[in-house]
């Protein structure tokens, strides 16, 4: 028996999971080239196993059913696909030095499941727009944001822990200039702060950061830069 005539698996069927294929390695693209932490091959499988997913709910029980006797719903496969693609997008979210990352990458996960769930149940005009309005969150909401009006410039506190010797100040001080803070008030101390155990080699810096910008931003990324030790704020205790 040929493959096209047997029941969910014809020329159709396959055309949906191409086009599941194309729509969730476009969106896994942009991740990638973004260089965040779910990329092109992650979102490509997410979106086809959730193609596969439906298709499997729509024409994989055919050979059980019974006409008045037994009924399926398919409705209930969509269903847990919703519900469990929520673990891969909760692996993506952490928390690091009182900042959450990776919302937005949990939710595109999210929504590439939705693209091969469109794709697998036939809805093929939806899958292509919503791929598109994917598009138009990624790279046209951030330079409309460009245009509403900013907060004005707060002043907060920053205590930065690091080790001395590697050209860390340096780093902390280019990452300050690049996320546009304006830094006052400097203080460096070494041997960490006064009453602590002394750290060898380790230096404290005390500055005052003022920006449009929320702090956490500034926070996030000095905490990515090595030998950086601990980051806090005049709000908080030091974080480890």
């Amino acid at each position: 028996m040929a493959v096209s005539s047997l029941p969910g698996q014809g020329i159709l069927q396959l055309g949906e999971l191409a086009l599941a294929f194309l729509l969730s390695g476009l969106v896994g693209l942009e991740r990638e080239i973004r260089q965040k932490s779910a990329g092109l091959r992650t979102y490509t499988l997410v979106g086809v196993a959730a193609a596969l997913f439906t298709l499997v709910s729509k024409y994989g029980f055919t050979n059980v059913l019974d006409s008045g006797r037994v009924v399926l719903d398919p409705s209930r496969v969509a269903a847990q696909v919703v519900s469990g693609i929520g673990f891969i997008g909760g692996g993506v979210i952490f928390m690091r030095r009182n900042v959450v990352r990776g919302l937005t990458t949990a939710a595109s996960v999210w929504l590439t499941a939705a693209l091969g769930m469109a794709c697998g149940a036939g809805l093929l005009a939806l899958a292509v727009a919503t791929t598109l309005g994917h598009f138009v969150i990624m790279f046209v909401f951030p330079r409309l944001l460009r245009f509403i009006p900013q907060a004005r410039r707060t002043t907060t506190t920053l205590t930065v822990s690091y080790l001395d010797g590697r050209g860390v100040l340096r780093l902390i001080l280019v990452e300050c200039t690049r996320l546009r803070f304006a830094i006052d008030h400097v203080r460096v101390e070494r041997d960490g702060h006064p009453g602590d155990a002394p750290q060898a080699g380790g230096v404290t810096l005390s500055m005052q950061v003022k920006g449009k910008r929320p702090v956490a931003h500034l926070i996030a990324d000095l905490s990515d830069i090595e030998g950086v030790t601990a980051i806090g704020t005049s709000d908080d205790d030091e974080m480890e």
